[in-house]
């Protein structure tokens, strides 16, 4: 289990945990990685995203907030093991439009890991830009058609999330205050 302290932050209108780097680094990958694990004793699994500096992060949604009593800028104590088993990710309905009209690619889709509808999805929505996004369901559709199984020339250990992230790298806290670099817990 690796456990340690950090601080809630605000990036926009998100809030989020920073993992300490040395917590980081004891995941299996510098990409995402499932987890579960307790945030001050209440129980949650997340997807921890990369933030394109070698650590990783996870928002913390209003039921999680609530679960753990505690508001952006509070210090949690965080405990978490990387899971084996990823769970199915929720496919955006522009791509399951897409997979639907065509059968091959579907099949293929299907035919495909977790991980690798993981790494197809968060490809697919690296971007703000909604003609981006279509060539890049375009081509999921062709590549998976062509037997190819993940994204060419993804850069996993990247933020993917646009709201939150700019150029791959995990945007500054918005509300700054003491410093959220969490303190790893022997």
């Amino acid at each position: 289990m690796n456990c340690f302290d950090a601080r809630l932050v605000t990036v926009g209108s998100w809030t989020l945990l920073r993992l300490p780097r040395s917590a980081s680094e004891e995941l299996p990958s510098r990409g995402m990685t499932m987890v579960e694990g307790t945030i001050d004793g209440f129980r949650f699994h997340a997807a921890l995203e990369p933030d394109g500096k070698g650590s990783h992060w996870f928002r913390v949604d209003k039921i999680l907030r609530e679960g753990i009593n505690a508001a952006t800028g509070e210090t949690v104590s965080v405990a978490i093991e990387p899971l084996e088993d990823w769970p199915e990710p929720e496919v955006p309905e522009d791509l399951q439009n897409a997979l639907a009209d065509d059968p091959q690619a579907h099949d293929s889709w299907k035919a495909t890991t977790t991980k690798a509808r993981w790494d197809w999805i968060r490809w697919i929505r690296s971007t703000s830009n909604p003609k981006t996004r279509q060539i890049r369901i375009d081509k999921t559709r062709s590549k998976l058609r062509a037997g190819e199984r993940r994204p060419c020339c993804f850069n996993r250990s990247l933020c993917t999330e646009p709201s939150v992230s700019k150029g791959g790298v995990l945007l500054e806290d918005s509300k700054p205050g003491k410093s959220d670099v969490g303190n790893q817990i022997a």
